[in-house]
């Protein structure tokens, strides 16, 4: 009898373990489908003041202006990258403009690296946690609230101008990730949270 309660509780375990497996590898085929098309943004205030986090917001949306030009017509994010690194000076010097309008006197610094972000909501759409390549801004000592959204494709300009997720997308993501990330597909935020703590499990035991 003790025997039988053991095979059952042994079955029980590797059939748990089998899901968490399972969950885990879509979630990180998921991430990493996303990542490899997407050029994410992330602005670093120079601290929490209401001025700093404020002038934040203005230095993203003048980026997100100065940026959209080089971006017209570009496919996949290796040329968005390539049409971006040639004018990083100039789109710090659309946010050093806004700073100096502002009467800040802290510098900006803009630079395009890999970058780990946790599972983010917006509006119109979420996004699952993971590394994923950045356009990064930091204003100052880097000490405030970040903000994190997607350069490429165009999904973050409501602050510009009024896109939809569907037409911002198009072309770049499948009709699948467009339909997952803009919750047309069910909970995806509760699924990308399941992404966030299996990416969390694996650098537990990588540490």
């Amino acid at each position: 009898m003790y025997s039988h309660h053991l095979h059952r509780w042994e079955a029980a375990l590797l059939m748990a373990f089998a899901i968490v497996l399972t969950i885990g590898m879509w979630a990180s085929a998921t991430q990493g489908a996303l990542a490899d098309e997407v050029l994410r943004l992330h602005v670093v205030a120079n601290s929490d003041s209401d001025a700093d986090q404020a002038v934040k917001l203005q230095v993203r949306d003048a980026i997100l202006t100065a940026a959209t030009p080089y971006l017209d017509g570009v496919q996949g994010q290796d040329e968005a990258q390539q049409a971006l690194e040639p004018h990083l000076e100039e789109l710090a010097d659309a946010g050093a403009q806004v700073l100096s309008q502002a009467g800040m006197d802290y510098p900006i610094t803009v630079s395009i690296t890999d970058q780990w972000f946790p599972t983010r909501e917006y509006t119109d759409f979420a996004l699952p946690a993971g590394t994923y390549r950045s356009l990064q801004v930091i204003l100052g000592e880097g000490q405030g609230h970040n903000w994190w959204c997607v350069v490429y494709p165009p999904l973050c300009l409501s602050s510009v101008s009024e896109e939809s997720v569907a037409t911002s997308a198009s072309g770049v993501l499948s009709e699948d990730q467009i339909s997952l990330i803009s919750g047309q597909d069910g909970e995806y935020v509760l699924r990308f949270k399941v992404l966030e703590w299996w990416d969390s499990l694996v650098q537990h035991f990588q540490g």
